[in-house]
């Protein structure tokens, strides 16, 4: 049975660019005769505002993407994200981490890599070998394909809009954090052990999730959970041409029309529907969305 979700995080009220990613979670398991579910991921507390949850479930409730269970929330869930990152450690997947920052980019600096990636900084593994006495700042997941760290780690899948993708693990992302400096979840071991418990079989979200993908599916592997189906969907764009978020203003959706708003969605997916209700634009938007993508893909994916 097809399952799909929508999870935003509460740091803000939605905006265009996240109705767009709603409606199409929604549209893809309407068009499948599926599940919908809503699940707010607010692991990051502090950039959480309160009651911001309850506007985004206001908002979605206006454009008629109505759950079809009430929605789960992530900062209720931290011991299973305890018990997912015991079993890494024990495994030796999972090591401790004393670097800062500060010292990551020295170090990178130091081997003559100058560029970062996504404004993130490609981990150069110092602490693999172990802490030599400092003190674990994070817990980070071994991006090689072995324990010894003696192989890169290439993962390929089929994304359901994008097609063929391929990334080096290793190299183009490095050991990443699944519990940060401050105590907090980071946002891939999560997300990975909340859509396994819900039983997500399709994940629908923006094309800017794309390259968190492979993160995700070595999760799945080496904790022995199902891969869903991928569809990553086209960005609402800013003025200035960068995607349209909160960290760069975007300013919260205006529902004085619902129907408007659903229109403008539609149209970034691709999908031309008219009408001047909210029910009507809906169901439109499902028989236009069954033609581009009703289609069930298996889910594929490898390593090597």
């Amino acid at each position: 049975m097809y399952i799909g979700r929508f999870a935003p995080s509460p740091t803000g009220p939605l905006h265009a660019g996240s109705l767009v990613a709603a409606l199409a979670s929604w549209l893809d398991a309407r068009a499948h005769g599926g599940r919908w579910l809503i699940r707010i991921e607010d692991v990051d507390g502090p950039r959480c505002p309160p009651g911001v949850d309850r506007v985004i479930l206001d908002q979605l409730a206006q454009c008629g993407l109505h759950p079809d269970e009430p929605p789960l929330w992530q900062s209720a869930r931290g011991s299973l994200y305890e018990q997912a990152l015991a079993t890494l450690q024990n495994s030796g997947w999972v090591y401790g981490c004393a670097c800062s920052r500060k010292q990551i980019a020295g170090a990178l600096q130091a081997q003559g890599w100058q560029s970062e990636r996504h404004g993130e900084l490609v981990y150069p593994g110092t602490c693999r070998a172990g802490l030599q006495g400092r003190t674990t700042r994070a817990w980070r997941l071994r991006s090689t394909l072995d324990l010894a760290g003696m192989q890169d780690l290439t993962l390929t899948w089929q994304d359901r809009r994008l097609g063929a993708q391929t990334q080096n693990l290793s190299r183009e992302v490095g050991d990443f954090v699944l519990k940060r400096a401050d105590g907090l979840w980071a946002y891939q071991l999560a997300v990975v052990i909340d859509d396994a418990a819900q039983g997500i079989t399709d994940i629908v979200r923006g094309a800017d999730l794309a390259d968190n993908t492979p993160r995700q599916i070595r999760l799945q592997q080496l904790l022995g959970l199902p891969t869903p189906r991928y569809l990553h969907t086209p960005l609402v764009l800013g003025a200035d041409g960068n995607k349209l978020s909160k960290q760069n203003g975007a300013a919260a959706l205006e529902l004085r029309d619902a129907a408007l708003a659903l229109r403008s969605a539609a149209s970034v997916l691709g999908l031309q529907v008219e009408g001047d209700t909210v029910a009507e634009i809906l169901a439109q938007a499902v028989k236009r969305w069954q033609s581009s993508f009703g289609g069930m893909m298996p889910a594929t994916y490898s390593h090597k």
